[in-house]
């Protein structure tokens, strides 16, 4: 049987809460920018839904990865996951408040991905050409 590390010193160093506020939130952006949670998150807003319908609705995501995304945005509190006791048990994802107010904030980043769709081409072609 394995002894692991005992009796191995820990070392222990201070974190600066300003590094941490930092982390916390480059992984909550790094999250939500992910490749599935956004459509989960528009798919949710709408109402309460379950993951089959999620399934359905995620084009292409595997089931492995919708059951991390889900654990992960419940996680950070964008997601909240009610289980009812049936048989087999039903369980259902609903957008909490602070997903919804995510929600406004997307709607004008895609607004202004819209606005500026035919530039960001343009920009690619003439980036593109000289290279």
């Amino acid at each position: 049987m394995s002894q692991g590390n005992i009796g191995v010193p820990v070392q222990v160093t201070e974190i600066d809460p300003e590094k941490l506020d930092v982390c916390t939130v480059l992984e909550v952006i790094n999250r939500i920018s992910g490749k599935w949670a956004i459509g989960i998150l528009l798919e949710a807003i709408r109402g309460p839904v379950r993951f089959t319908e999620l399934e359905r609705a995620v084009e292409g995501i595997s089931r492995r990865m919708l059951t991390l995304t889900l654990r992960n945005l419940e996680r950070d509190g964008l997601l909240r996951r009610t289980i009812y006791p049936t048989v087999p048990p039903r369980v259902e994802y609903e957008a909490t408040a602070m997903a919804k107010e995510l929600y406004q904030s997307l709607n004008g980043l895609l607004g202004w991905a819209e606005q500026h769709r035919d530039d960001i081409a343009a920009a690619r072609v003439a980036y593109d050409a000289a290279s």
